[in-house]
């Protein structure tokens, strides 16, 4: 009887032991992004869309994008006012800006034309109170080369500056 006990004795002590080892599963780190390599809108809006969904950390409440097309100096076709879709930024920005942006809200900002977005958060940061995005983020995609200007505007308005290079 006892060695009819054995075979049992080890089965029970194998689904013991493979019940021990848990394995934890593995999450797959997420693919690098490449900016687009031509100016087309859909493609930037797309490819911003994905960075900025990875950069949310911290964030707990809205997301505010905010975007320039390659052009957006030239004043649209059929415009009385004969304002660029910079000018048009330029003064969506200050405003946000001017008005102060809640704690854990995000402005986000790209552009294929990353010199000209610089100008625009840096020109729309300029006169704010420097406690105008105490606890907010701004998250800047563009060129390495223009970090350093968006930086100090947006932390001197009180907010949290994160940058990813567009690349």
């Amino acid at each position: 009887m006892t060695r009819a006990l054995i075979p049992v004795a080890m089965l029970l002590s194998a689904l013991f032991l493979s019940g021990c080892k848990k394995e934890e599963p593995v999450e797959a780190a997420p693919a690098p992004l490449t900016a687009p390599a031509s100016t087309d809108d859909n493609e930037w809006k797309a490819y911003l869309g994905q960075v900025i969904g990875r950069n949310q950390e911290g964030v707990t409440d809205r997301v505010f994008s905010y975007y320039l097309p390659i052009d957006s100096d030239v004043p649209a076709e059929g415009d009385q006012d004969g304002k660029t879709m910079f000018d048009r930024q330029l003064e969506n920005v200050t405003v946000v800006v001017q008005r102060t942006v809640l704690p854990g809200n995000m402005l986000a900002f790209g552009s294929p034309d990353s010199s000209k977005m610089a100008d625009l958060i840096v020109m729309s940061f300029t006169d704010a109170d420097p406690s105008a995005l105490a606890g907010s983020q701004v998250l800047y995609i563009g060129n390495a080369a223009d970090s350093e200007r968006v930086k100090a505007a947006v932390e001197a308005a009180g907010a949290k500056y994160v940058f990813v290079e567009a690349k």
